[in-house]
Formats: C-alpha cells, sequence, structure tokens
C-alpha cells in the first residue's frame, strides 16, 4: 500500500460548495490548503485552510503547487477537470499516487441539459485558451456544437468570425455561469446577435447556419480554400498521397518542399493526436504555409525555413516522410542512413531528373511505384477536349 495522495483536484460548479457530493465536501474540509484560480475560490466560504491564488498564466502556479507537497491540498477547477480542463496538466507533473480527482458535472453536461442536445451527437470543444479557426473543420450547416471560450469578448469575436465565413445564420446559444445563481441563457445570429454584456464563465452552443464553404471530411480539400502562388498538390492528387501516407494515431510526418502546406494541413485534420513538420526553402512560401495553416484550424502544425537535409537535423525524427518537391540522389541517400528502419516515405516526382533518381531509388529499396495521369476538360475552339497534366510518379517504400 502506497501514501494517500496529498493532492486532491476537486471540480467546482457555479454553485459553490451546494454543488459539492458529500465526498467532495469532506475532502475540502480537511484540507491545509486550497489552490485556485480567484473566482473558484470566490465560490467557497473561508475557513481554516490557507488560501493560494493561483497565478497567470496556468503554467506559473505548478511551481508554488509542487511546494505544498506534504500537505493536504486542494486543487479546485471547474465541473470536470479532466474534459478541457486543468486535470491532464496536473496529472503530467505529478507521479499518479500523490494525486486524486473528484469531478462535478461538466459545463458541456449542464448546457446540453439545457439545450436538450445530445451530447454523444454534439461537438465539444474548448477555446478558452485556442484560436477560434480550430473549429473551421466543423463548419457545416446542421453541425451543432458547445465550446468554452474566454469572455464575452471572445463570443462576439466567434459571431463575427463565423458571419466572415459565410455562416452569420448560426444561432448562437450564450450561457454564462450555468449551474449558480447568476446563470443566464441567451440567443442571437452571429450576423445579429444583439447584446454584448457576456459575463464570464462562459459557453456557446452552436446551430450552424449559413452558405459558407464547409471542409470535406474526405482527402482532398479544394485547391480553391488554400491560399497559394501556384505551389501546391493538387486535389486528386493529394487526395492519392494522403491514402499512400496513410496516417496513423499518434504519428508524426516529416513534409519535406511544403509549398502551400497542403499535405501537412490535411495530414493533421486526419486525426488530432498526429502531428507534423513542413520544411520549406523559401521565407515567402514557409510564411504562406503558416497563415494556411492558420487559417484551417491548424495552429500546431510545426513550419520550418529551410534547406533540407540540412533543416532535417534535430528535428522531432518522423514516423511517415513525404517528399513533394526536391527529390535528389543526396536527400535521399541521407534520409535512407539516418532514419529508423520502419520509417514509410512516399515521395512525387514531376521532373525528369527528379523521376530517374526516384526510380533509381526504387530498383535500391523496392516498394510500389505509381504513374498518375490526369486530365481535364477543357475548351478546343467551340467545343471540348482534354487537357492533361504533368504526370506524377509516386513512390512508396518502407525504410
Amino acid at each position: 500500500m502506497g501514501n494517500a495522495p496529498w493532492l486532491s483536484v476537486i471540480g467546482l460548479g457555479e454553485d459553490g460548495l451546494d454543488g459539492l457530493s458529500p465526498a467532495s465536501r469532506q475532502v475540502l474540509d480537511d484540507a491545509e490548503v486550497i489552490m485556485a484560480p480567484p473566482r473558484h475560490l470566490s465560490l467557497v466560504p473561508h475557513g481554516t485552510q490557507d488560501r493560494i491564488e493561483w497565478p497567470v498564466p496556468y503554467v506559473d502556479g505548478f511551481a508554488k503547487l509542487l511546494d505544498l507537497r506534504g500537505k493536504k491540498t486542494v486543487v479546485l477547477a471547474s465541473g470536470d477537470p479532466f474534459w478541457f480542463g486543468a486535470g491532464s496538466v496536473i496529472a503530467r507533473n505529478l507521479a499518479p499516487d500523490e494525486w486524486t480527482a473528484l469531478p462535478g458535472p461538466s459545463t458541456f453536461s449542464l448546457a446540453a441539459a439545457r439545450l436538450a442536445w445530445p451530447l454523444e451527437k454534439t461537438l465539444t470543444m474548448g477555446l478558452h485558451a485556442a484560436p477560434l479557426a480550430r473549429l473551421r473543420p466543423h463548419l457545416a450547416r446542421g453541425v451543432r456544437a458547445i465550446v468554452l471560450l474566454r469572455d464575452g469578448d471572445a463570443v462576439l469575436d466567434l459571431a463575427e468570425w463565423l458571419t466572415a465565413l459565410g455562416f452569420g445564420d448560426t444561432t448562437l446559444h450564450v450561457m454564462e455561469a450555468l449551474g449558480g445563481p447568476r446563470e443566464r441563457v441567451r440567443q442571437g445570429t452571429a450576423n445579429a446577435l444583439g447584446f454584448d454584456d457576456i459575463a464570464h464563465p462562459v459557453c456557446v452552443g452552436l446551430d450552424l447556419d449559413g452558405s459558407g464553404a464547409s471542409i470535406p471530411k474526405a482527402s482532398g480539400i479544394p485547391d480553391t480554400l488554400f491560399e497559394t502562388d501556384g505551389q501546391i498538390t493538387k486535389r486528386p492528387i493529394r487526395a492519392l498521397t494522403l491514402s499512400a501516407l496513410a496516417p496513423q494515431q499518434g504519428e508524426h510526418l516529416w513534409d519535406i518542399g511544403g509549398g502551400t502546406g497542403s499535405i501537412g494541413i490535411e495530414w493533421l485534420m486526419s486525426h488530432p493526436s498526429v502531428t507534423a513538420t513542413t520544411i520549406e526553402p523559401r521565407a515567402d512560401r514557409a510564411e504562406r504555409i503558416r497563415r494556411n495553416a492558420d487559417a484551417f484550424g491548424q495552429d500546431r502544425l510545426e513550419v520550418v525555413h529551410g534547406l533540407a537535409p540540412d533543416a532535417l537535423v534535430g528535428l522531432t525524427p518522423p514516423d511517415v516522410v513525404f517528399i513533394g518537391g526536391g527529390f535528389s540522389e543526396n536527400l535521399m541517400r541521407w534520409l535512407h542512413e539516418t532514419l529508423a528502419a520502419g520509417t514509410r516515405l512516399v515521395a512525387n516526382a514531376v521532373t525528369l531528373e527528379s523521376e530517374a533518381a526516384l526510380a533509381l531509388w526504387h530498383g535500391k529499396l523496392g516498394g510500389d511505384l505509381l504513374r498518375i495521369e490526369l486530365a481535364q476538360s477543357a475548351p478546343l475552339g467551340p467545343r471540348r477536349g482534354w487537357k492533361s497534366a504533368y504526370p506524377v510518379v509516386q513512390w512508396s517504400v518502407m525504410l
């Protein structure tokens, strides 16, 4: 048997002590120290415990928390600490036998109950410390979402952002201080909200509507949604390339020769656990990749300005590599000598020179070689004909 945990993380609602279970009340009564943000501390009457305000930014509080080891300590968090809350962050910094959690009703559960929305069919997102663009991949008519926001100004920003993207007819259910005496629920459309006296804490239920462009769930986002100078893996080739890259949960991608960033962005959209680094030698294109990633809500894309293979040194090792531009003998040799066995590689070649280098390495390592030839209808005098694109040779191999 190990020692009893010195730290308890208790989920507190806006109704303060009234909403706590008997077990949570007992832990709080027995505590020597209560540590929490000022709003949470204000919901708990003063007792015999020492009270410490959790500082801003949140990460700065962990040094203070660790200094309390050996004292019975309670950290107060909102609702369910492990649903877009502080619980996972605290757990990462402590051994499993040092802490325990006593969750309360989450804001999402309270909001779903007010709106009569089945929670298992509703998108839930914590945007109180994340950009609004994280919502972008999910914007489509008929989608329902409940999002946590930083404050009232963030609600107004959300309404303006939705309207600019063509989703101004979306109904916003603005819910303040759910579960407490200050609770208030109001509605309005994004393009005509009609009120701005929105109090913290706040969450918003979105019933999405409008004529804005939605992003498809299958691979192959329309090219027109990207900012580009023309250097982009076109939609049909991109769909085939993502299929060959075959992202799996938790994998990390190197996208060498990022161009517009479309491959890395779509890779990230495949699953929230995957990560990606895009390497681009031109500074203007690297900046454009950053803008595209942010616009699609994929701000976690790492963009490296530099020329491979030199720019690859020191990066997080990949599980998968895509070479979309600049396939060369020198680059391929470095990858083959440096990367771990089992790393997957997909390379697209358009020029005769890169195709020849790719064919040479295919002869050495094997793998699958695919020639992709596409044609699109185009005007041909008064009639129509087929206009062929440059053929693409695609090599897929496991190193």
